[in-house]
């Protein structure tokens, strides 16, 4: 019998409307554990790499992780994956909320969806039996009119609903997927492979309980877990600001990215911050399944000019930070405003502030102009213009049709020097974390196999002082603190060793909010919960080697898709001093850097140019790659 997973996956053909289960193996579950695991696996498997990324050949891929479901806080999430429109390589995110645990107690750890239906329609899984319904009355509406009419034409409010937008309908490179309309698989545009296949929802609705090998310990865990979570100054920092409690810290330390990364200080942090959110605007704290820390915002506005509903959640420090400080806006009530839009039309809100502020910086030197851009004066701090082109993105229309390229492509079209204002790597948008200021995010975003990604690995920041978080490193053989500006071998074995125990949250389907590093969940403890939830004799040991496999087979695909080490890159400007450095040596050394890419190779156990060796593969048992 299986404890904490289904053992199945569906299998739906989109083009013939034809739906098969399959069996998924204890061998092959252990191996990758779910999740990114799982999705690595059946691109490197199934997806040739040659293949258009909108095209029908593209496989769309939804993994629940092997911890998904269980009632302690923080096991809820579940990874989508496809060959990525933005990158162009392996495409990969993840989301929490409430439709995964729902996909489990409904029969199913996967779901593979394959080809192009030949009209608009969406997938209804109820108690393990799964139908295709039309969806032609769905295809143009917004998240929130979707979600209701789906709803309400199957009589239960308590379906899930995973769903895109319009700008996932209008295939827009950077679009997600949303579910409550709050919790975004966010980055790599798998909301564009989803609307290239003319699926506009997935609704889920299960009723069976998830077995666990030992209920009483994962109960006993969860009891504890909650007793104690709210002692923690950390964790009761996320659930009184959520992650927007970042906003003062990074404006303190220099390095919140300000003016598309020019800057790293915003004059009027404070109007963005947790705390004016909290006081302001924050209408109710709420979570995902089973999670006492609580850490997601709803908010609202309600003034004559500008209304935002709270039934959209409310921005997190990366919406914050995009449509804030990285735009030139000081006014949380817009930038709530902005948040609503994404999720509405299904666009990242990372990649779509950075294309913003990509074309304000354009239009500020003379690239773009008001007939370029529709007579919309694009200027750091114009919330209208920014407001404005959220709804041209997502609907393709006018300058909105070049930016819903990405920034990269856009500057390559535009040319004329646009190409130094596209803050990528591997044609995604930065995130907003500023590598000049704690370096091992740097080296994360450019080895990083979906482009540039904040959530790699633990930022570096956290290990500079010995605290909590330093000593559950030990574990994993790390006990010395590092310094934030560091490039040195020390710092990319730490880069190295706690990324694979971040990837391997991803492949279970664990919010790195609620184990350590980050949360007060211990190594120990954690493995103790997958023993009870599974009855594996789980190790960290063997759970870092599915990781590696993980990580290899992902920089396999995307060698095969045409990436190489020269793709291992970071944008001129991070090389560049910060305009207004609080501290020295602000830019990143482009030699040290280098050669910290060169340590991670071989760590990693690649060659001088990132490939993975032959031996090592071996030694991973990931006979599914071919090089």
């Amino acid at each position: 019998m299986a404890f904490g997973y289904c053992g199945k996956t569906l299998r739906v053909n989109l083009e013939n409307s034809t739906i098969k289960v399959e069996n998924i193996s204890e061998i092959l579950m252990r191996k990758y554990f779910g999740g990114k695991g799982l999705i690595t696996y059946y691109l490197v498997k199934e997806v040739n790499p040659g293949i258009d990324p909108l095209s029908p050949e593209n496989k769309l891929i939804f993994a629940n992780g092997i911890m998904t479901g269980v009632p302690v806080a923080g096991m809820v999430r579940f990874a989508v994956g496809a060959k990525s429109p933005l990158t162009g390589g392996y495409g990969q995110t993840e989301a929490g909320g409430f439709w995964g645990p729902e996909l489990k107690m409904a029969g199913y750890d996967v779901i593979i969806l394959e080809g192009k239906a030949p009209k608009p329609v969406y997938l209804l899984i109820k108690d393990g039996e799964a139908q295709i319904k039309d969806a032609s009355h769905l295809w143009g509406k917004r998240s929130d009119e979707s979600e209701e009419m789906i709803r309400q034409e199957n009589n239960d409010k308590r379906i899930r609903v995973a769903q895109i937008g319009q700008a996932g309908e209008n295939l827009v490179r950077y679009s997600c997927i949303i579910n409550e309309l709050k919790h975004a698989n966010g980055r790599t545009g798998m909301g564009a492979v989803m609307g290239s296949k003319n699926l506009k929802a997935i609704a889920v609705r299960g009723k069976e309980k998830i077995e666990f090998k030992d209920k009483a310990k994962v109960m006993a865990i969860a009891k504890w877990y909650n007793s104690n979570v709210r002692k923690s100054p950390v964790m009761f920092g996320l659930y009184d600001e959520g992650t927007s409690n970042s906003v003062n810290a990074l404006n303190k330390a220099g390095i919140l990215p300000t003016l598309n990364f020019k800057k790293g200080y915003f004059e009027n942090g404070d109007k963005i911050s947790g705390p004016y959110m909290r006081d302001t605007i924050l209408k109710k704290r709420s979570g995902c399944y089973a999670c006492i820390i609580q850490c997601k915002r709803e908010v609202e506005v309600d003034r004559e000019d500008l209304k935002v509903d709270s039934k959209f959640g409310g921005p997190e420090y990366e919406t914050i930070a995009a449509f804030g400080s990285l735009c030139g806006i000081d006014d949380i009530q817009v930038i709530a405003k902005a948040h609503e839009l994404c999720n509405k039309y299904t666009l990242d809100s990372i990649s779509t502030g950075g294309v913003i502020a990509f074309a304000i910086e354009c239009y500020e030197n003379g690239i773009l102009t008001k007939e370029s851009t529709n007579g919309l004066e694009l200027r750091f701090g114009n919330s209208q213009s920014v407001l404005k082109l959220i709804e041209m993105i997502a609907m393709r229309d006018g300058i909105g049709d070049l930016l819903a390229e990405g920034a990269q492509r856009a500057a390559e079209k535009i040319g004329r020097g646009a190409e130094k204002f596209a803050m990528t790597v591997k044609n995604q948008e930065l995130p907003l974390h500023d590598p000049r200021g704690k370096t091992g995010v740097g080296i994360a975003y450019a080895v990083s196999d979906t482009g540039a990604e904040h959530m790699q690995a633990p930022h570096d920041s956290m290990f500079q002082v010995k605290n909590y978080h330093l000593e559950t490193l030990k574990a994993i053989g790390i006990e010395e603190t590092i310094k934030p500006l560091d490039l040195n071998e020390n710092k990319v074995r730490v880069l190295y060793l706690t990324q694979l125990i971040w990837c391997f949250y991803n492949m279970a389907g664990i919010c790195m909010f609620a184990p350590a590093p980050r949360g007060i969940l211990s190594f120990e403890q954690l493995l103790e919960l997958i023993q009870a939830v599974t009855g594996w004799d789980v190790s960290l040991t063997e759970i870092m080697k599915a990781s590696k496999r993980s990580l290899t087979m992902s920089r396999a695909y995307n060698l095969s898709c045409g990436f190489t080490y020269k793709d291992d890159r970071l944008p001129d400007r991070l090389h560049e001093p910060l305009e207004d450095a609080t501290f020295e040596n602000s830019a990143i050394d482009r030699e040290k850097f280098q050669k910290a890419i060169k340590i991670y190779y071989g760590l990693m156990d690649w060659d001088e140019e990132g490939v993975p060796l032959r031996d090592e593969m071996d030694a991973l048992d990931v006979s599914e790659i071919e090089l």
